[in-house]
């Protein structure tokens, strides 16, 4: 798939672009209207600042947490971390130090902007969805990735419990935007849907991160 989008990118006369955070880990990024974007998600375990970043695996302090952590699917970083990238509760988006300098965390406004440019929260979850089952549970519903955005299903980990749930079905990720004291702004694809969902969650989950460049 990334070999489809580096000749995709080559085809349209745009060059490809990387970006490294503080890991070393190398994201590609894709130009999408006005926007830059990292292809994949975000997987550092340190702040810029090189400051680490708690990785908590027990699900009952998960569960308690009001501080920032981050962890892996099922806490499998040798099956999840290349593909899905790491979960972050809000506490560590609102940080403001979890992208690479010279990028953030995307807004709910740019999320919106991004929806918008694709046609509508109706359509959008088709052009934004990684084609095919290689990592969605079948039917994919849609799925063109028309956009390079490489949307995969890195499912969340569930405030209540810590309990891991969503893999293969569910995209979902944080903006950097409250939509009020316990609940930050998301936004959803699915493996059987087209669109895209928009809602506040609770910020103890741990959900997927997507970068989007500094104007």
């Amino acid at each position: 798939m990334l070999c489809c989008l580096i000749f995709l990118l080559k085809f349209s006369g745009l060059q490809a672009q990387t970006v490294t955070d503080i890991d070393g880990n190398v994201y590609h990024t894709i130009k999408i209207g006005t926007q830059v974007w990292m292809v994949e998600n975000l997987k550092t375990t340190r702040y810029n600042d090189g400051t680490r970043i708690p990785n908590v695996t027990d699900n009952k302090a998960w569960s308690n947490l009001t501080t920032p952590a981050y962890c892996w699917y099922n806490n499998d970083a040798t099956n999840y971390k290349d593909s899905y990238g790491a979960l972050y509760n809000w506490q560590a988006v609102n940080t403001g130090k979890l992208a690479p300098e010279g990028w953030h965390v995307a807004t709910n406004d740019e999320w919106a902007r991004l929806i918008v440019f694709l046609g509508g929260e109706s359509v959008a979850g088709c052009k934004l969805k990684e084609v095919g089952t290689s990592h969605w549970l079948y039917p994919n519903t849609g799925a063109t990735n028309e956009t390079g955005f490489t949307g995969l299903p890195g499912g969340y980990r569930y405030n209540v419990g810590g309990s891991f749930v969503g893999i293969g079905k569910n995209g979902i990720w944080w903006s950097a935007t409250e939509a009020q004291t316990n609940y930050a702004c998301v936004w959803v694809v699915y493996n059987d849907a087209s669109y895209v969902d928009y809602y506040g969650y609770t910020k103890r989950n741990g959900l997927s991160v997507r970068c989007v460049k500094d104007n």
